[in-house]
């Protein structure tokens, strides 16, 4: 483990020279935002139109992947450098400062801002934090605006009762009916982030960050997003019946009990298209609102001189792999969006290198001339930004929760449970990664098992909400052990 440097040293240490010059960043993160962008690919009907433009005038990394399948540890992960097996951050609590050993952590706005950068926050960009935090001395962010979330909600919720818990996220479906969009959070913080471009100070460079909350649940849209997507079956994913028949039980144990219902009650209930078109109805709506700040961007002057980058924390199934969520070591999971344009950027490439939210960190600092940091565990990809083609050092690793493991090249993906069992998907032929070959390629996985992280950490203390332990062969979900013969659930 490199040395990290707490960043009252570095404030010390590092007088604010030349910021004037630099470029400024617009940091836009996208909440549970899985490939269905049009620019990527994934899904035939999906409009994002402002997304693809942005992605037209830089580089997409399309082969892009999560730390982690979930909020806390992902978001953590690419704010400060670190993976989530190093940290042993891998639930939704705690907040990484809370531990000891992270603590003084600097983090990517705090670096930016130690380096002569005006900071700004909206939204989501942290897992919890929408303000700072009262009891620490040194800022997230220098400015702070909008909370965002979920914004107007209905006065009950739009689909049946949900299993593990009716959890009150649980729901989607036309809301407000009056199609008016200005009562959503998402709305909130592009306007925030509109109105702090159109005041921004021109003495400093600046880094203003948006966290828009959809896609994620509850998937609340208004009717004119809703329809642009016909209600019918043409806009459901492939779903063949048995698709985890060649996977192990271990598969399960990573999402053993959540209140995302399982594919069995969307079913049941028919919820298959309401949840689809609702998902892709949000993602649409997130997209106007990452238009109304680009646009504000350039009716300011600053698009030339602005690196923009895009990114969602981690994907999310709608019914793939018989469940709804996160939580998985799959495509659906990993894969997202990640783009880049501005300065030093090469326009209208995509890259299929594999590339880590990690990467962000050590990419901007690179992009925007800042002294390195010596703890970061990310690789820059500027030169992936400059030649699509560019080589690159390694694959693409997530984790989730301690002992399981995907990894994944330019061909394959690898995954490794906590209990040693194996999957290999073929990526370039088997792209929904529907047959598990691990039995036909031993020499893949031997190759792919020398990525697998040196340090995997344990939950630290204060850790919970979808923490899986392993203890003499047996596994532990948030605390109760998982019998060998227990059957997977679907419902309470």
């Amino acid at each position: 483990m490199k040395n990290i440097v707490p960043l009252a040293l570095l404030i010390a240490a590092m007088p604010h020279l030349g910021a004037a010059d630099k470029p400024n960043v617009l940091f836009i993160a996208i909440d549970d935002q899985n490939d269905w962008i049009g620019c990527m690919g994934f899904h035939p009907k999906v409009q994002t139109p402002h997304i693809d433009k942005l992605a037209e005038r830089g580089t997409l990394m399309n082969n892009a992947h999560c730390q982690a399948p979930l909020c806390n540890p992902s978001r953590t992960s690419l704010m400060v450098g670190l993976r989530p097996s190093t940290t042993g951050i891998h639930g939704l609590r705690p907040w990484f400062r809370n531990v000891p050993q992270w603590a003084d952590l600097v983090s990517l706005p705090q670096h930016f801002q130690t380096n002569g950068y005006q900071t700004y926050s909206n939204g989501k960009i942290y897992h919890s934090v929408r303000s700072q935090p009262v009891d620490e001395p040194n800022p997230e962010f220098e400015h702070w605006g909008s909370r965002g979330g979920v914004g107007s909600r209905p006065p009950k919720k739009l689909i049946p009762e949900t299993p593990f818990g009716n959890h009150p996220l649980m729901d989607w479906g036309v809301w407000p009916d009056n199609n008016d969009d200005s009562t959503k959070g998402d709305y909130d913080v592009a306007s925030q982030a509109v109105r702090m471009i159109e005041e921004m100070p021109d003495d400093k460079p600046f880094f203003l960050a948006a966290g828009f909350f959809l896609p994620h649940v509850p998937c609340y849209a208004t009717q004119k997003w809703f329809d642009l997507y016909p209600e019918d079956s043409s806009i459901l994913p492939h779903m063949p019946e048995g698709d985890r028949d060649d996977t192990p039980r271990s598969s399960w144990w990573i999402h053993w009990s959540l209140p995302e219902p399982r594919k069995l009650w969307i079913d049941e209930n028919d919820q298959q298209i309401n949840l689809v078109r609702s998902y892709l109805a949000s993602t649409s709506f997130v997209d106007s609102q990452v238009g109304r700040i680009l646009d504000a961007l350039e009716k300011g002057g600053h698009t030339d001189n602005t690196i923009v980058v895009l990114w969602s924390d981690h994907g999310y199934h709608l019914g793939e792999k018989a469940i709804t969520g996160k939580n998985t070591l799959w495509h659906r999971s990993t894969r997202v969006p990640l783009i880049f344009a501005g300065p030093g950027v090469s326009s209208g490439q995509v890259s299929t290198k594999p590339a880590e939210l990690l990467d962000i960190y050590p990419t901007l600092v690179e992009l925007c001339g800042l002294p390195e940091l010596d703890h970061l565990e990310g690789l820059s990809l500027k030169p992936q930004l400059v030649d699509a083609n560019a080589p690159r050092e390694r694959p693409a690793i997530t984790s989730h929760n301690q002992g399981n493991y995907s990894i994944v090249s330019e061909h394959w993906r690898y995954i490794r449970y906590v209990d040693g069992k194996e999957e290999i998907y073929d990526i370039v032929n088997d792209p929904h990664e529907w047959d598990n070959i691990a039995g036909q390629h031993s020499d893949v996985a031997e190759e792919m098992r020398k990525w697998l992280p040196k340090i995997d950490s344990g939950p630290v203390a204060g850790s919970g909400a979808r923490v899986l332990t392993y203890y003499d062969n047996t596994p532990v979900w948030q605390g109760k052990p998982i019998g060998k013969n227990d059957p997977i659930p679907q419902d309470d």
